[in-house]
């Protein structure tokens, strides 16, 4: 017999039942601790519940959802997290909405979720009104905007106050699900259709300190109720790395502590809330978070109780986690490969191109996805993962069954990383098949070149994609982000040719002030091809 599944509204509630008096949440001024925070998310549950929202039945299909959903439209704030654990309560569906979408974009995001509910901060509150889908229950979350509530909303927190405070009376479980939306960098955002059970023992890794599953829910609250952790997710949580590690140290008896500001990178200030809140783990994304934290703790050093730094969504330079460990005394910096579709795959610990250690589950498919590769075969094959992974995508068969694969009678997520398995079993990553470049009859992964480029002293980040070319098909193209004094392309391309072959090299390199990335930290293609055709 397995290890039992968990579901997070039941989790959350055991432990608030065993510690209520202990900090759960922390934003600027507001403290909540775990009994409060029962008690707002038992009164969103019990206003959905009245509302007549909930759980319809037992999905069909893996791409279909037997649940209403609640998206969330917010800033990082107490509401979000809250709002998610109450619609958990109430067996609704929550699910992520970027808000930096136009109303075209949510429109078509709000045609493909079907929301019963929308929890939102004032705001965003003219973008969404003339798209919010008719008959939809609006949440209004005051801010510093001052906008009057949309017409047809309710203030959230009037509505909770007016709602009853007692438990919610449903039947939450490890089969219900969770909604996490693609960022939709390689195409249109897409729902990954993740049950909670599923998410908690997956990319929440709620486990035992030797790696097993907690033997019963009593074992995990007793476990819970003693952490001294304090973690604090610096990526929006409107993105998967975000809301995950929050979620994973509430998952543990951890004290979620959110960044201070909230529209914005505010790197000063969130060292300032570091150091003030004795926060001992961190999420960032890749160069883009790292890169202003070393140069402001290289300013002005802080005193910090930082044990972990862990980074998701994109690879960390070398030389930028050297530096973060000095600049952090007795940090450990984690470098994490995942994605929506799998959760945590694999974990770099050292510096440089250190290969990658793959996670429980993890495997490297051929390219005809008929079997697994050994390690050591040359193949270039697929990064996959088994175990606790998605049913599919939301509505649409056709991805979920490009995407989520049998394999020797076991169910793969392959999300499109290409990757090798060496021979002592570690991952050689080669990027993400979206973003191959063919060029003269070879493939250029963009990943494997902007990794050497960022490491060129005086370059501060760089995307690579492919350009038209009459001669090549397309061309390795760099759109550079540059230090004083500016590098020459000669120099650029020297120090990439002593670690790529010679088709990987940039034909040409563009400069900007400033690459840009989506607010996870996340390459924006898009814009990178355009620059780079309009150069």
């Amino acid at each position: 017999m397995g290890a039992p599944r968990f579901d997070l509204a039941t989790l959350h509630e055991a432990i608030a039942a065993a510690a209520p008096e202990r900090e759960c949440l922390v934003w600027r001024e507001r403290r909540y601790t775990w009994g409060e925070v029962t008690e707002r998310s038992r009164r969103l549950g019990n206003l959905l519940r009245a509302r007549g929202l909930g759980f319809r039945g037992d999905a069909g299909e893996p791409w279909e959802s037997g649940h209403d959903h609640l998206g969330l439209y917010l800033h990082n704030g107490p509401e979000y997290l809250e709002a998610m654990l109450g619609a958990h309560k109430a067996r609704l569906a929550p699910f992520n909405v970027n808000y930096r979408y136009t109303g075209e974009e949510l429109d078509y995001l709000f045609r493909d979720a079907r929301p019963r509910v929308i929890v939102y901060h004032a705001r965003f509150a003219p973008v969404l009104a003339p798209v919010a889908p008719e008959g939809t229950l609006l949440l209004q979350v005051a801010d510093e905007s001052g906008n009057p509530l949309a017409p047809g909303a309710l203030d959230y927190e009037e509505a909770l106050a007016a709602s009853d405070p007692g438990p919610v009376q449903a039947e939450p479980g490890p089969d219900d699900l969770q909604i996490l939306y693609t960022g939709g960098t390689t195409g249109m955002p897409k729902g990954v259709l993740w049950r909670i059970g599923d998410l908690i023992d997956g990319p929440l890794g709620l486990r035992r300190r030797d790696g097993s599953g907690y033997g019963s829910l009593e074992e995990a609250v007793a476990r819970a109720v003693t952490s001294p952790h304090r973690l604090l997710p610096a990526p929006p949580l409107m993105h998967g790395t975000g809301t995950w590690y929050a979620l994973s140290g509430w998952c543990a008896g951890a004290t979620v502590v959110i960044a201070g500001t909230v529209d914005r990178l505010d790197v000063p200030g969130l060292l300032d809330d570091l150091e003030r809140e004795r926060v001992t783990g961190l999420a960032i994304v890749g160069d883009a978070f790292a890169r202003p934290l070393v140069e402001e703790l290289a300013r002005h050093p802080r005193d910090l109780r930082l044990r972990a730094i862990t980074s998701s969504g994109t690879m960390l330079g070398a030389g930028l986690k050297n530096r973060l460990a000095e600049l952090v005394p007795g940090v450990r910096i984690v470098d994490t490969l995942g994605s929506s579709e799998t959760g945590q795959q694999a974990v770099r610990l050292g510096a440089g191109d250190a290969p990658f250690t793959p996670s429980p589950g993890t495997a490297v498919l051929s390219a005809d996805l008929t079997r697994r590769l050994s390690p050591g075969e040359e193949e270039l094959g697929w990064l996959g993962k088994g175990g606790a992974v998605p049913l599919g995508y939301l509505g649409d068969p056709e991805k979920t069954a490009r995407t989520f694969v049998t394999v020797g009678g076991e169910r793969f997520a392959v999300p499109g990383d290409r990757a090798r398995l060496l021979a002592d079993g570690t991952v050689e990553l080669h990027g993400r098949d979206a973003t191959v470049i063919n060029t003269g009859g070879e493939k250029v992964f963009a990943e494997e070149v902007e990794t050497v480029l960022r490491e060129i002293p005086g370059v501060l980040d760089a995307l690579v994609v492919g350009r038209a070319s009459e001669r090549w098909g397309s061309e390795v193209v760099a759109v550079v982000a540059l230090a004083e004094p500016y590098v020459g392309d000669d120099d650029l391309r020297a120090a990439c040719a002593g670690r790529l072959a010679r088709y990987k090299l940039p034909k040409a390199f563009v400069r900007v002030d400033r690459v840009a990335r989506h607010p996870n930290g996340k390459p924006d293609y898009a814009w990178a091809r355009a620059v780079a055709a309009g150069a």
